[in-house]
């Protein structure tokens, strides 16, 4: 099993079944944006990739809304954390483990 940045290339290797959603090909709604926040528990500011160089050069110092930053992800969608997994409306972003 080939393993990526603390994780496996394929869930399925864990015996689930699931969907994998191309998101920058099939970019999601701002609802289904919405639907992800709530079952993370968190803000749109927390579901972006900071480190972007999109967001370094159009977003970075603006105060901005969750509606606002919504719509920088789906204009931009590699803004998005990823992976994300959705299971009975919880939901974990993938992150590997820091270095402490």
């Amino acid at each position: 099993m080939q393993k990526i940045k603390g994780g496996t290339s394929n869930p399925g290797d864990f015996g689930k079944k699931f969907e994998v959603r191309r998101y920058l090909e099939d970019i999601p709604t701002k609802d289904e944006l919405r639907h992800i926040l709530e079952c993370l528990g968190i803000s749109a500011e927390n579901l972006v990739r900071k480190n972007e160089s999109v967001w370094k050069e159009k977003y970075r110092n603006r105060l901005m809304t969750d509606e606002e930053i919504l719509d920088a992800m789906i204009e931009n969608p590699k803004l998005i954390e990823r992976p994300i997994v959705i299971k009975n409306n919880k939901a974990v972003i993938g992150r590997p483990p820091r270095n402490h």
